[in-house]
C-alpha cells in the first residue's frame, strides 16, 4: 500500500511540472535560488483550479475512483470561506458569522449533499498544498471519498503572499448511500 501513496505523489509532483508557474527563478549573489512569493493573478486563476482538480482526479484514479469536476456553486463556497479565513487570520472551517461548511454550501445554491471541505493557510502552490493534505488522514479521507462528484477550489491571497486555500467537495442528488471506506490503503 505504501508503494501506492508513493505512486500518488509522484503522479502529482509530475503533473504540477506540466504547466510552468508565472513566477521566473532568481539567483541571489551567491548563484543559489532565490525563494520566490507565489502569486497567483485573475488570469491564472482557470489554470490554477484546473491542476487543482487534475491532482485530485490522478489521486482519485490511481485510487480506483471516479473523478470530480469543479462545479460553480461550491466554488463560491470556497471563495467566500477562504476569504473570511483571511478576515479571522485562521485556517479552520467555521465561518465568522458561525457558518458551518454545510451552510455555506447551501447559501452558496449546492443542491448535493456536502462531502467535506480542506482548508490552508500556506505559501505554497495548490500542487504543495493538496501534497500536504493527502499526508493527514482527515484531508485524505475527504480527497478520496468515494461519494464525492463535484469540486469547489478557491483561495484568497493576502498582499504578502499568503494564501488561504479552502476546497469544497461534494455529490449530486445521492439516491443511495455509498458506503465509506476506511482509508489507511494511502498511508501506507
Amino acid at each position: 500500500m505504501r508503494r501506492y501513496a508513493i505512486a500518488s505523489m509522484v503522479a502529482v509532483v509530475a503533473l504540477a511540472a506540466c504547466e510552468t508557474t508565472t513566477t521566473p527563478m532568481r539567483t541571489g549573489p551567491d548563484g543559489r535560488p532565490v525563494p520566490a512569493v507565489y502569486r497567483i493573478s485573475d488570469a491564472d486563476a482557470p489554470r490554477v483550479q484546473t491542476r487543482m482538480r487534475d491532482g485530485i482526479n490522478t489521486l482519485r484514479q490511481q485510487n480506483g475512483l471516479q473523478p470530480v469536476e469543479l462545479n460553480a456553486q461550491l466554488t463560491s463556497a470556497a471563495a467566500t470561506h477562504a476569504s473570511d479565513m483571511s478576515f479571522q487570520s485562521r485556517p479552520w472551517h467555521w465561518g465568522s458569522d458561525g457558518s458551518s461548511p454545510m451552510q455555506r454550501t447551501r447559501r452558496a445554491g449546492y443542491s448535493g449533499v456536502f462531502v467535506g471541505e480542506m482548508v490552508s493557510e500556506t505559501f505554497e502552490t495548490e500542487t504543495e498544498t493538496l501534497n500536504a493534505w493527502m499526508q493527514e488522514r482527515e484531508t485524505r479521507s475527504v480527497v478520496l471519498d468515494p461519494r464525492a462528484r463535484d469540486l469547489g477550489v478557491a483561495w484568497h491571497q493576502d498582499d504578502n503572499g499568503k494564501l488561504w486555500w479552502a476546497v469544497v467537495m461534494g455529490a449530486p442528488g445521492l439516491d443511495t448511500p455509498v458506503p465509506v471506506p476506511d482509508l489507511e490503503l494511502a498511508a501506507n
